[in-house]
């Protein structure tokens, strides 16, 4: 149940910000940066950390879900099972939202395929980190 708890607390609030920061670089809003502008994001990411949980739940759940399944399979390690869940993240959000939008391309494909990748890798570690038990040590 921590597992979930992980992956719906953390998941959402850093698949929203990032989010937010791949659509302000596609749409070309960085090129001119200073401190008002960076408040001005922060500001709106914040504004709208509401709609990161609504519309980020579910996903980092079923993240989750695949988490606990492999955590349940023996032989896969806890660095498989991370890559194995960033890989799914990466690719289910990057096929969802990558190919949206006007101006299509590989930055845009990779930029919103992170949006997945980086909530998943960060709370499967967390979930490795504070919610397995350790494995028991047998001498030969």
């Amino acid at each position: 149940m921590k597992r979930y708890l992980i992956f719906g607390a953390i998941g959402p609030f850093v698949g929203g910000f990032l989010m937010l920061l791949a659509t302000t670089l596609t749409s070309g809003y960085w090129i001119d940066t200073n401190w008002g502008e960076i408040g001005k994001f922060l500001r709106a990411f914040f504004m709208t950390l509401q709609y990161s949980y609504l519309f980020g739940i579910v996903p980092m759940l079923m993240f989750g879900a695949i988490d606990d399944i492999l955590c349940h399979v023996k032989r896969i390690s806890p660095v498989v099972r991370l890559l194995i869940v960033a890989a799914i993240g990466f690719a289910a959000t990057a096929l969802l939202y990558g190919s949206r939008g006007p101006d299509t391309g590989a930055m845009q494909f990779v930029l919103y395929g992170l949006v997945g990748m980086v909530p998943a890798v960060i709370s499967s570690w967390l979930a490795h980190r504070y919610v397995d038990e350790p494995q028991a040590v047998h001498s030969a």
